[in-house]
């Protein structure tokens, strides 16, 4: 059997968002009694199946991939995979282990034709498929046991990371995945949730540890507590620095109960809650330079370990309008990273009413958090920013603190030259002292980053209720699903008092005050507040959203012979309120309001406040905007399937689908695919999909480069068309060669900036989206079910880091290695090596220099993925 089990076939619906029919008279099968399959990485027994399953288990691997059973998502029951009309991949519990994820973006990398941007941590990554832009993660929704993580999609890698909780991973790309689900109209990734062990104890211990500093002890336990009654508890502990060099270590745990009991007569009643309180680190762009026409490190900065933060950004005290924080300061922690907290509670229910007719309810309710904490280096001021420190000092438009330099003049007149003090050392050096600003951490540079710190508070809860009718007659069976989602979302967000600093370019960087010197270099002013220079960067950040969408959904599912014809369809009605955190707008003498130009209003900074900046930037004054706005679409799929002989099939899809974006406009997308899927006993399994991707104004807002307070807008209608190849070859049992690639062309149309048309941008490459990548694993099964050894090799092509495509970043080839090795049926033990070779690769650029981009005398900004990673875990069975 291959060493990776992921499965890509069609199946019409989406990733366990409809339940199947449970098995009236069928038992399901212990893991005791099928250990080895749970080793050797096999579909595991309906035991451990998602909620959404009959109580029977996929095929066993016996060579025949595309006749397994994937119980997920089927409006029909036992439909094999071959004769399937939508694109679906799951990878097991073994699977998963084998990529060892540090993130949930990593194992998003199990599923051909998704793009992840996998830089920034254990969170807020980036993900697209089928050729839409990167840089984001719409059309994407992430789901635990078929139902959304968050209503939106955005963010759900704040909450979610996988455990020895979750069974498998299941992913419908386009197709049914629009319709039988929200906002997830290009793909639908489901993490299925093992059941409690309705037959006798069990219980998984596993530890983990990685070279950068990942300590993490994982438990699973699970038994029966009554006839047919059982539950189960899981999650993880975790310490680590992250990926890079880092003074400070981030802990946190996440935990999952659930208790469930089964009908006699087949069907369930489960209640579950989640709890998670975590703390990570994160990264965005640093700087690179072009060496010989390759991108490398910057001097004195090691751009595959070292990291921008540390101890000088522990806590700083930004000013802030008193009608956000009543003191006026609002705290900026990197020491906390991006702190999570989530708390669910969960109750699914199905239930056979006669032998063709059951009923399915799923319900959570989510009260969620995030305590955003990130650094931005350039952000704003683009490349720039990134310049020597005598250019710094210097007046005039060649520095990036001109504004501030000006502003010194006036507030100290008798200053000489303007220079740098080391906030940790209190050392002050000089305009005039070059050589000694020339010297600076051996690159000689200085940098502005921003501090981005940004608060959410939100509840999400979700209803999805239903049934399904089965019919067969003499030469046709069908299958018939309805039901109804309703989701009711609010959301607070403080993205207040985003500031900047200006800092050096080195590992653990320090903070640098700008001061005025007399001639003999003696400070006799501050220019800085602790070395912040600007703030309100980003404008006054405070917003307040409001969602109750209703989702009426049928699903179709008709077999005639070797025909499969499938259709589905969803209208969504939502009704959004937006309401927008206004501007001070005029004199306010009793909240320090003062109007500092013509009909510019902005309070005051605290008394006590140094620098020479008086005011917090642009004040919310507690009144709000509001735009109440109600919104309606329909999404609907049509597919067929032909079935040539058993192991030869055909077929054809067509999805027009959508997202809601609250109170914005509604944006749509449509997929077609057409593909052959051809098994040839164990030796070959493979299949090849052509697709195209029309995705019609595409709209975002970006920061300003020039002024980053103000957002500016772009429009654009994205084609891509490409094709997807996925195959395992086994020359002999032992050995196995997986591989799959996407090769596209995806291009930009009809592009508009601020309503503005852009004839530069026509047939452009979108931003952040690579024409090719793909991936080979080939596989080594150990004797004696010891284990496997297994590599892998993923290359990603060239990506721009711009619209306007004048920043290319070359593509890139990871090598991994791994091995598990199974000690006794208990005891396992696993290593595995990311990026062996020390590749240099970058997923993005600056994202907040502008749709223009440039290379500043050979310097850029970009985020790229770290040096070697080595590691493993150990586990025990029970």
């Amino acid at each position: 059997m291959p060493l990776l089990t992921t499965r890509r076939a069609a199946l019409l619906a989406g990733a366990a968002l409809l339940p199947s029919a449970p098995a009236l008279a069928q038992t399901a099968t212990s893991p005791a009694a099928a250990p080895v399959a749970e080793q050797t990485g096999t579909p595991t027994p309906a035991q451990d199946a998602p909620d959404t399953a009959p109580e029977t288990a996929p095929a066993a691997d016996n060579g025949d991939g595309l006749q397994d059973i994937v119980v997920t998502g089927q409006t029909s029951r036992d439909r094999p995979l071959i004769t399937s009309s939508a694109d679906i991949t799951y990878a097991t519990r073994d699977d998963i282990d084998r990529r060892a994820p540090r993130s949930t973006a990593d194992m998003l990398e199990l599923v051909p034709g998704i793009f992840v941007e996998g830089t920034a941590g254990e969170a807020s990554n980036n993900y697209s498929v089928r050729g839409l832009q990167g840089g984001g993660q719409r059309f994407v929704q992430l789901e635990e046991d078929g139902m959304p993580i968050l209503y939106g999609g955005g963010g759900a890698d704040f909450f979610f990371q996988q455990d020895l909780t979750i069974d498998r991973l299941e992913a419908v790309k386009g197709g049914s995945s629009g319709v039988l689900t929200v906002n997830g109209a290009g793909a639908t990734i489901n993490f299925i949730s093992k059941r409690p062990n309705q037959e006798r104890f069990e219980a998984i211990a596993r530890g983990t540890y990685y070279n950068y500093g990942l300590k993490r002890a994982d438990l699973y336990v699970s038994a029966p507590l009554a006839q047919n009654l059982a539950f189960s508890i899981g999650g993880y502990y975790q310490s680590s620095p992250g990926v890079r060099r880092n003074p400070f270590d981030y802990d946190g745990y996440r935990v999952k109960a659930m208790l469930e009991y089964r009908f006699d007569d087949g069907g369930f009643l489960r209640l579950s809650a989640k709890r998670g309180d975590m703390n990570t680190a994160y990264y965005a762009s640093m700087p690179y330079r072009y060496d010989n026409g390759e991108p490398s490190g910057f001097p004195g900065l090691d751009t595959q370990r070292d990291n921008i933060g540390g101890d000088a950004f522990r806590n700083i005290a930004v000013p802030v309008s008193t009608f956000v924080e009543s003191d006026g300061i609002r705290n900026f922690r990197y020491d906390q990273g991006i702190k999570s907290i989530s708390n669910q509670f969960r109750v699914d229910f199905e239930k056979p009413v006669t032998d063709s007719f059951d009923v399915f309810l799923r319900s959570r309710y989510l009260d969620y958090s995030y305590d955003f904490n990130g650094l931005f280096p350039g952000s704003g001021t683009g490349n720039a920013g990134l310049a020597s420190a005598v250019s710094y000092l210097t007046p005039g438009s060649g520095s990036p603190i001109n504004d501030l330099l000006s502003a010194g003049a006036v507030a100290f007149p008798a200053r000489v030259s303007f220079g740098i003090r080391n906030l940790r050392t209190g050392t002050v050096i000089g305009a005039n002292q070059t050589s000694e600003l020339n010297a600076l951490n051996g690159n000689g540079f200085l940098q502005r980053t921003t501090l981005n710190h940004d608060r959410l508070d939100a509840h999400d809860f979700g209803l999805n209720l239903g049934g399904r009718w089965e019919y067969q007659g003499g030469s046709f069976t069908n299958s018939l699903t309805a039901g109804m989602m309703y989701y009711a979302v609010h959301r607070r967000q403080n993205q207040s008092a985003v500031a900047s600093v200006v800092n050096d370019v080195r590992n653990n960087s320090d903070i640098y005050d700008i001061v005025a010197l007399d001639g003999g270099n003696n400070v006799i002013g501050t220019l800085s507040d602790n070395g912040l220079v600007s703030y309100g960067d980003w404008g006054n950040g405070i917003r307040v959203r409001d969602d109750n969408a209703v989702s009426l959904y049928a699903n179709d599912e008709l077999a005639i012979g070797k025909l499969r014809i499938d259709g589905g369809i969803r209208f969504e009605n939502i009704q959004s309120t937006a309401r927008d955190g206004v501007d001070a707008a005029a004199v306010d003498a009793a909240n320090r309001i003062v109007e500092i130009r013509p009909g510019v209003f902005q309070q005051q900074v605290p008394s006590g406040t140094a620098g020479v900046i008086t005011t917090v930037g642009p004040t919310f004054a507690g009144q709000y905007t509001t735009l109440n706005r109600g919104q309606e679409k329909i999404a609907w799929t049509v597919g067929a399937n032909y079935l040539i002989t058993p192991n030869l099939s055909i077929y054809a899809r067509y999805a027009d689908g959508f997202q809601t974006n609250s109170a914005d406009p509604i944006t749509t997308i449509k997929l077609y695919e057409a593909g052959i899927r051809y098994q040839y006993e164990r030796f070959f399994s493979g299949s090849v999909t052509v697709f195209r991707t029309n995705f019609d104004d595409q709209n975002y807002n970006f920061a300003n480069p020039e002024n980053p307070a103000q957002q500016q807008n772009i429009n654009a209608d994205l084609r891509t068309k490409g094709i997807e190849i996925d195959a395992v070859i086994r020359p002999v049992r032992w050995f196995s060669i997986d591989g799959q690639a996407v090769f596209q062309d995806p291009r930009l149309e009809n592009l508009q900036l601020d309503g503005a048309t852009q004839a530069g941008y026509e047939g452009n490459r979108p931003e952040r989206t690579p024409s090719t990548l793909w991936t080979v694993t080939p596989a080594i099964q150990l004797p004696n079910g010891l284990g496997d050894i297994f590599a892998r090799y993923k290359y990603v092509g060239k990506i721009f880091a711009d619209a306007g495509n004048g920043v290319a970043l070359p593509g890139y080839g990871v090598t991994s290695a791994g091995i598990n090795v199974n000690v006794t049926p208990q005891l396992q033990v696993s290593f595995n090596a990311e990026n062996i070779f020390n590749v240099v690769g970058l997923t993005e650029g600056n994202p907040r220099q502008g749709q223009t981009q440039a290379i500043t005398q050979g310097f850029f900004y970009a985020r790229g993925i770290v040096g070697p990673t080595y590691g493993g875990s150990v586990t025990l069975r029970f």
